[in-house]
């Protein structure tokens, strides 16, 4: 007899460590996605983003049942997709515990503009009237829409000069007024021209080195925000060796911003030219366009705008692809936005290597901002001076200005490089708004600093405004009057970095907060505001860390006598100090 001491015998879970996938979840995710056993390859994380949208439109929210499918299906593991779907402000996670949201969601912007609009008096009102067993009401940042604020979102339709009745009404009614976009189809824009410099870009009537020399002469210049010359962003990225990737940044969330928003909405296949004509200069593999989630009329837009470019056999199927955004606006950010086309929680990578060297997987990338993009085709067929010969004040070329706040006429206005606020507002906004003088200006939007009305003839452009501790940024205007509370515009601007900061830095994610309590206080203490800013701008990984600061420091340089007013004391002496 065979002795069994010491013999023991193993017991076998009968199923993989970790959480059971639900097959009734994961035959449904084949359902919705595609089966991706018949599919002819894998599908890699970059669509994750893409996949956790589909569900979230599907069910209105993400269950970590829905999850844990979706993981087994990407072949992934379950931390990379929670990860990614906890980091989106437009995905609603679901815990096992927690009960699903509302069927309805009624999101009210909570910008500058929309704040000076009444924002917090609609956001009041709305959560006093609905049943909030069928409704929520959020605070969301902005969407895009600030010449008709105050903006309410509800579902994935927007109501613009809303109001709680409007609002109201909607949700009992279930009746929208669409986006009425109306937009230059292929045909009229052919018959104007378009796309002949596409077409000789191909048959080599035009060279990229001549082109290049044009967009120099041009002085185009990236109108994102850093405004990086054109023409060097894409000999930084042709040293590089293929394939390589073009990327268009869409995704404009700077409070004040929506001047990428007039250009597609008005002029889609010409910005779609000037895409296609970078993306040749750089011998492409692809070409993405990252649209932020805030603007869903838009994404109707490009599909259709695309199809019919890909129905004229002017672009290959499958060389534009159409990214959307899930509520982030650190991936304006160039490099994050990488990330979250690789399907990542876009935070913003450490350079070098920058992305023009490495960037979308790992391979030379070109990112560019929509308005960049769209002149080119125009600066073609007028010529460099016609572009570069625009200008007031010693400074060349034309800005599109989003301006918002105290004035008649909001909107996006294209005006010389180089005017100043005080023409701006006289010559394009119709003055003042009734009953306002202007006190102070955003330049830049919430990231360019604050400035006041004695320096309303400072000439508009790059460049111009880094003397005054701001920059031009986006040209997102935001102008307030006397009647403006100051230091409710910078806890406004304060809680908006706060809330957008990605987290990953200390600097930014801890500083950003801090800065936010010392402000909300009735004594601002000048000492451990200015050690607080240095630190986030010196240490900061991104530039919104970085830029965080600028509307503070703005305020405590130029603005001490209107915040005494206001009741805010301001001290130079250090806490603890005798006075």
């Amino acid at each position: 007899m065979t002795s069994q001491i010491g013999v023991t015998s193993r017991r076998r879970r009968g199923f993989p460590q970790g959480r059971v996938v639900a097959p009734v979840a994961l035959a449904a995710l084949r359902e919705l996605l595609g089966d991706e056993r018949r599919l002819p390859a894998l599908k890699g994380r970059d669509l994750l983003i893409e996949h956790l949208h589909a569900i979230q439109d599907a069910h209105g929210y993400l269950s970590l049942v829905e999850l844990r499918a979706l993981a087994t299906y990407m072949n992934l593991p379950m931390a990379a997709v929670y990860e990614t779907a906890t980091f989106y402000a437009h995905f609603d996670v679901i815990h096992d515990h927690q009960v699903p949201p509302p069927d309805t969601t009624i999101r009210v912007c909570d910008s500058l503009s929309c704040q000076l609009a009444g924002a917090s008096a609609l956001h009041q009102a709305l959560e006093a009237r609905v049943d909030p067993d069928c409704v929520r009401v959020i605070r969301a940042p902005c969407m895009g829409r600030c010449n008709h604020a105050p903006v309410a979102e509800v579902g994935h339709h927007h109501v613009l000069y809303a109001t709680a009745d409007g609002v109201e009404a909607v949700v009992d009614t279930g009746h929208f007024h669409p986006e009425a976009i109306v937009w230059q189809r292929l045909a009229a824009y052919q018959q104007e021209g378009g796309f002949q410099l596409l077409a000789q870009c191909h048959n080599g009537h035009v060279s990229v080195n001549a082109l290049s020399t044009l967009l120099e002469k041009s002085q185009l210049r990236g109108l994102g925000g850093a405004g990086f010359p054109t023409f060097k962003k894409w000999q930084a990225v042709r040293q590089g060796a293929g394939p390589r990737y073009c990327v268009i940044n869409a995704d404009e969330g700077e409070p004040g911003t929506f001047k990428d928003r007039f250009y597609l909405e008005k002029a889609p296949h010409q910005f779609l030219e000037g895409a296609l004509v970078s993306a040749w200069a750089i011998e492409a593999e692809r070409l993405y366009i990252y649209l932020r989630d805030e603007y869903p009329g838009l994404h109707r837009v490009l599909h259709e705008a695309i199809a019919e470019l890909e129905e004229a056999q002017l672009v290959s199927p499958g060389f534009i692809v159409m990214r959307r955004g899930a509520g982030a606006y650190i991936c304006g950010e160039e490099s994050a936005l990488i990330e979250s086309l690789e399907g990542k929680p876009g935070k913003p990578r450490h350079r070098p290597p920058y992305v023009a060297q490495q960037g979308l997987f790992d391979r030379p990338t070109l990112v560019n901002n929509v308005e960049t993009v769209y002149w080119i085709p125009l600066i073609w067929k007028k010529g460099a001076e016609w572009f570069a010969g625009q200008g007031r004040n010693g400074r060349s070329g034309l800005r599109s200005f989003s301006v918002s706040g105290r004035v008649n006429r909001p909107g996006v206005y294209l005006a010389p490089a180089g005017i100043t606020l005080r023409e701006l507002i006289d010559e394009y906004c119709g003055g003042m708004a009734k009953g306002h003088v202007l006190a102070a200006y955003l330049p830049g939007g919430a990231s360019g600093g604050i400035l006041p009305a004695s320096k309303a003839d400072i000439p508009l452009d790059f460049d111009t405004l880094n003397a005054h501790g701001c920059f031009i940024g986006s040209a997102a205007i935001v102008v307030l009057s006397e009647h403006d509370n100051l230091q409710a515009v910078a806890t406004n601007l304060l809680a908006f970095f706060t809330d957008e900061s990605c987290g990953q830095c200390t600097p930014c994610r801890v500083g950003t907060e801090k800065m936010l309590t010392l402000l909300e206080g009735d004594h601002w203490d000048v000492q451990a505001l200015s050690r607080l800013a240095k630190v986030m701008q010196d240490a900061s990984i991104c530039g919104l860390g970085q830029a965080a600061p600028n509307p503070v420091l703005g305020l405590l340089k130029d603005f001490r006598s209107i915040l005494a007013k206001q009741q805010i004391i301001v001290s130079d002496a250090a806490e603890g100090d005798a006075p």
